[in-house]
């Protein structure tokens, strides 16, 4: 197996176990078994550390979706949008998916960083910064126009609400697809609409006789 190929063997298996059972759930030495190599010095001689390939792991899917982000605001920018908040949320959950390399294919990004939150936020937010998270950032500050009617404190939690269940819905996604890429619920395109128009009605539905924004 060839430098470059031995390498992303490891990024790929690494990612796959952090995915299952969380990045303080696996050895280096499990992660060199899962690859086939003889050698056990293989992850330290690529990466250095566990840690360091955590983190070119979160910056490698980061820069993928960030950059697939940034391309779609730009477009609808540059057509004088966007107009809703469902451009908006389209924009934060299509670039999410078919993170795997090859076309329908899932990977196991969003399960990995879902776990990693999970156990070590502080990490995972320091790695991310702001630097691979523009897009994001972009985006939130679109819904914050589009939505400055709401009284901003509930708005605040709105946008918390939705950026934490779209990021369980797609992992759970990503989980179902993995076992079964044909599956009848999440293989469906019209499923994932459906996401976007729950983020939507997050976002955007009436307050509570309880809220503040009621009160």
């Amino acid at each position: 197996m060839k430098g470059d190929d031995t390498r992303q063997r490891i990024k790929h298996e690494a990612q796959a176990l952090f995915a299952l059972r969380g990045v303080d759930g696996v050895s280096v030495r499990e992660i060199v078994a899962a690859t086939g190599q003889k050698n056990g010095a293989s992850l330290h001689y690529y990466f250095r550390s566990k840690e360091a390939l955590v983190r070119e792991l979160v910056i490698d899917g980061a820069r993928l979706i960030d950059e697939r982000r940034n391309v779609w605001l730009d477009r609808l920018q540059c057509e004088g949008g966007p107009r809703t908040p469902r451009e908006v949320v389209e924009v934060l959950v299509w670039p999410s998916i078919n993170l795997g390399g090859r076309e329908g294919e899932e990977g196991t990004y969003l399960r990995f960083i879902s776990t990693l939150n999970m156990q070590s936020r502080e990490l995972f937010e320091e790695i991310l910064g702001d630097r691979w998270n523009s897009g994001y950032q972009r985006a939130l500050r679109c819904l914050n126009q589009l939505l400055s009617h709401i009284p901003s404190e509930v708005r605040k939690q709105r946008l918390l609400f939705m950026g934490l269940s779209m990021r369980s819905i797609l992992a759970a996604r990503e989980a179902a697809l993995a076992e079964r890429p044909d599956h009848p619920l999440w293989s469906s395109r019209a499923t994932t609409e459906h996401v976007i128009d729950t983020m939507v009605s997050i976002l955007a539905g009436a307050p509570s006789a309880g809220s503040p924004a009621a009160g």
